[in-house]
Parts: structure tokens; C-alpha cells; sequence
């Protein structure tokens, strides 16, 4: 029997033991594998994955925080267009200044993966929206409301989503990503966090993304 084409990674043991809690994925429907939490550990741990197991896709589950829980309310899930980077480059707040900024690519036009400044398209089936993947998460509500000024299609924050899509992006793989919505951003209250509600969401949504009969 052939391994199944899709890998699903998840940032996280926590995360992935409340995936399991909700009923997890079917292993022939697709094959689970944490990337670990951060940009860089979930870049480098996709990119060993890829170079190892060449799947036909990625899909990366996990948490996130929403820009707007009346909009994206705690314990639902997301579907993403696109994926960007906030934190690397240089300064912070206002002064931040990101690739772009600076004249310096993430990735150069060096080969035909073609440039990577801060934002990559997704191939999620229905996507919408922006998600920001930071270095560091927002800890206050000034932070997440700056933020969602600079980013103004954004729907939620993470810390891994650019990790993983980058290393899809150079390996010509197609990268989905879904998000249950855990919190409000610049909330870090765990009391207010809505986690196993926000990935038994998640789930629902990929399998029937990944066309789960009885999702």
C-alpha cells in the first residue's frame, strides 16, 4: 500500500494531542508529523521532511490568534490564501523595516523558486484572508492592533505558517494551511483560551478539505 500523498504537520505535541483527543486524521488519508514550534525549527524541520518523503502537499494544522474574534470568533477554524513574515529584518514597532524594506529578499531570484520577500501565496482550497506568522507573538492589544494596520487582510497571527510555506515554496510543494482560532491576539490570558474547541475546528475543516467522507 502506497503512503498517503498529503503530510500534515502540527506545530506541537499539545497541539497534536488534542487533534487525537478530537479523532486525529486517518493514516489513509494522510500521514501526521510535528514541525515544532517557531519560523525557524517548523522551516527546518519541513524541509528534512520534504527532502526525505517528497509528499504531493502539505497541510499545516495547528493554532492561532485572530485580529478579530467577533469576525472569527473563538472556536472556529480558518482556511489561508497567504502567509507573510513579521520580525525579521530590522527595528521593532513603527520602525520596523522588514526585506522589502531593507533591499534584501529572504530568498533570491537565483533559481526558478523565484524571489521570497515577506509573502507567499497558498493553495488552500478556499482560502482566505492573511495569515501573519511573527518571531515573536503579540503580548499586548497595542501590538496586535499595530500590527493589523500594517497588515490590513489579516485574519490571525501564528509563528510557524512562513516557516513551513517557505520550505514548500522551495521544494515546489503545494502548502495549505488551517488555524482553529484559540484566542484573541495580543491576549495572553490562558483562562480565555479556547484551545481543544479551536482544534476540534480545525480538524473538521481539513478533513473536509482533504475530502473526508463523514468529516
Amino acid at each position: 500500500m502506497s503512503a498517503p500523498e498529503t503530510l500534515i504537520l502540527v506545530p506541537t505535541e499539545l497541539e497534536r494531542a488534542r487533534l487525537e483527543d478530537a479523532g486525529g486524521f486517518p493514516s489513509e488519508l494522510a500521514w501526521t508529523a510535528v514541525c515544532g514550534f517557531g519560523v525557524a525549527a517548523a522551516a527546518a524541520r519541513t524541509g528534512d521532511l520534504l527532502a526525505r518523503h517528497s509528499p504531493a502537499q502539505v497541510l499545516l494544522v495547528g493554532i492561532a490568534g485572530a485580529y478579530d474574534v467577533a469576525t472569527h470568533p473563538l472556536g472556529s477554524a480558518h482556511a489561508f490564501r497567504a502567509v507573510c513574515s513579521h520580525g525579521i529584518g530590522a527595528g521593532e514597532g513603527e520602525h520596523f523595516q522588514g526585506p522589502t524594506s531593507l533591499g534584501f529578499p529572504q530568498w533570491p531570484a537565483s533559481d526558478e523558486a523565484g524571489v521570497v520577500e515577506e509573502r507567499l501565496e497558498l493553495k488552500t482550497p478556499g482560502g482566505a484572508g492573511l495569515l501573519v506568522t511573527t518571531c515573536a507573538a503579540s503580548d499586548t492589544p497595542d501590538r496586535a492592533a499595530s500590527l493589523r494596520e500594517r497588515y490590513t487582510d489579516a485574519v490571525a497571527e501564528d509563528m510557524e505558517g512562513f516557516g513551513v510555506a517557505l520550505a514548500c515554496h522551495l521544494a515546489r510543494t503545494p502548502c495549505w494551511i488551517v488555524r482553529g482560532i484559540s484566542n484573541e491576539v495580543g491576549d495572553r490570558d490562558p483562562t480565555h483560551w479556547r484551545i481543544p474547541s479551536a482544534l476540534s475546528a480545525a480538524r473538521r475543516l481539513s478533513l473536509e478539505l482533504l475530502g473526508a467522507e463523514g468529516a
